[in-house]
């Protein structure tokens, strides 16, 4: 019996969103250079979707997606098209277009909780954790070059020398706790540190990482 060529499986992945707002294409990409210099371990020859909700329809679209190509990402989809004139665009230039899932308001709460993601072991370099829709709590060490994604909140109680990212889905009220700071990079909801953002007075002590009027904050976890 012969192997069948392909499969076809359902899976997930985490990726950058880029929100462009109405500016000139040269000042887009100059953007995206700068924030590629500050996370190149996180956004260089990285694959992000572009979400377009904030453009004017009447924008020229193959000069903005020039300029978003030509700073070495990989665009994979385009969401956030409202538009019908804007979706044509898009769409003559090849790029698929995605339906995001809509966002909840104040107040509201999905009726299906997901279960915290527990990991009692070392996270090694090279490996990747995601908790989707839900928190994560690690409670062994994290080296460098790992990386803890959740779409909640992530509780490490141990060294953490990778990468994490909390709110992954856009949450910002999503926090980072950790019992022994020296991260290579925090982010909640696309904000981010590198570990030279991080007040050295926080190096190698516990914390928790959280966003204060869309801007990152730190404050010691033990009084």
């Amino acid at each position: 019996m012969t192997q069948k060529p392909i499969d076809l499986k359902g899976s997930s992945f985490t990726l950058s969103v880029i929100h462009l707002h109405d500016a000139p294409p040269e000042e887009i990409s100059r953007a995206i250079q700068e924030k590629v210099k500050q996370a190149p371990q996180l956004l260089q020859n990285a694959p992000v979707i572009i979400n377009v909700a904030s453009l004017n329809r009447e924008c020229n679209w193959m000069e903005l997606s020039r300029a978003v190509l030509a700073t070495g990402l990989h665009v994979v989809a385009i969401s956030g098209c409202n538009n019908s004139t804007l979706k044509n665009k898009i769409i003559c230039s090849g790029l698929p277009l995605l339906t995001e899932g809509k966002a909840l308001k104040s107040g509201e709460s999905t009726l299906s909780i997901a279960k915290t993601l527990l990991i009692n072991t070392p996270v090694r370099s090279g490996q990747q954790i995601y908790a989707r829709n839900s928190d994560l709590i690690i409670t062994n060490s994290v080296s460098a070059g790992a990386e803890l994604i959740a779409d909640g909140h992530i509780h490490i109680y141990g060294m953490m020398r990778g990468r994490a990212l909390a709110g992954a889905s856009g949450d910002g009220e999503c926090q980072i706790f950790c019992s022994n700071l020296s991260p290579e990079l925090v982010s909640i909801a696309g904000e981010y540190w590198l570990s030279d953002q991080i007040p050295a007075e926080f190096s190698g002590k516990a914390g928790r990482i959280y966003l204060h009027y869309g801007v990152l904050s730190i404050k010691s976890l033990i009084p």
